[in-house]
C-alpha cells in the first residue's frame, strides 16, 4: 500500500509538471527557418514552372512534386507562428523581410501557372484538376500563415504585411479562377 501511494504521488507530480510546462512554445528562429524553407521551395517551383510547357508531361509532374512541399511548409510555418506569439519589432521586421523576399516569386508562379492552363490539360487530361487542387491548398495555407504572421506582427508592420498577403492571395485567386473555369 505504501509503495502504491508513493508511486501515485510521483506520478501526480510528474503529470502536474508536464501539464504546467509550455511544451508547444516555438521560437522566432523556428518561424524564420520555416519561412526560409518556403522561400527555397517556391524558388524550386518557380524554376519548374518557368520550364513548362516546353518540359512537357515530365515537367508538369515535376511541378506537382514541387508544390507538395510548399503546402506542407505553409502548414508547419502557420503552426509554429501560432505557437510563437507576438513578435518584437526587430523579429517582426526580419520575418516580414523573408516573406517580402519570396513574394515576387510566388506571384510569378501563380501568373505563369494561370497562363499555362491549356498546356496542363493538353499534356494529360485531368491534370488541370490536380493543379487546381494544389493552387487551392497553397491559397489556404498562405491565408492561414498570413493570419498568424499578421496577428503576431507589431502594429506598425501589420499594414505592410497585409499588403504583401493581399498581393499573393490575389495572384493565387486569379490562377484558381482560371482553373475553375477550365475544369
Amino acid at each position: 500500500m505504501v509503495h502504491l501511494t508513493r508511486s501515485f504521488a510521483v506520478l501526480s507530480a510528474v503529470l502536474g509538471f508536464a501539464l504546467a510546462s509550455p511544451v508547444d512554445k516555438r521560437t522566432v528562429a523556428s518561424v524564420e527557418a520555416d519561412l526560409n524553407k518556403i522561400a527555397a521551395e517556391v524558388t524550386t517551383l518557380l524554376a519548374e514552372v518557368q520550364a513548362f510547357p516546353s518540359s512537357g508531361l515530365l515537367g508538369a509532374l515535376e511541378i506537382e512534386e514541387a508544390a507538395a512541399p510548399i503546402i506542407t511548409a505553409l502548414a508547419a510555418a502557420a503552426s509554429d507562428s501560432a505557437a510563437t506569439g507576438p513578435l518584437s519589432e526587430s523579429d517582426g521586421a526580419a520575418v516580414l523581410a523573408i516573406v517580402n523576399g519570396f513574394e515576387p516569386s510566388i506571384i510569378e508562379v501563380a501568373n505563369l501557372i494561370a497562363g499555362d492552363a491549356a498546356a496542363f490539360e493538353a499534356d494529360l487530361p485531368g491534370l488541370d484538376a490536380v493543379v487546381l487542387n494544389d493552387l487551392e491548398q497553397i491559397y489556404s495555407g498562405t491565408q492561414n500563415l498570413a493570419t498568424q504572421l499578421i496577428d503576431n506582427a507589431p502594429a506598425d508592420l501589420q499594414p505592410t504585411a497585409t499588403v504583401i498577403n493581399d498581393a499573393i492571395l490575389a495572384a493565387l485567386s486569379s490562377a484558381i479562377e482560371v482553373y475553375e473555369t477550365a475544369t
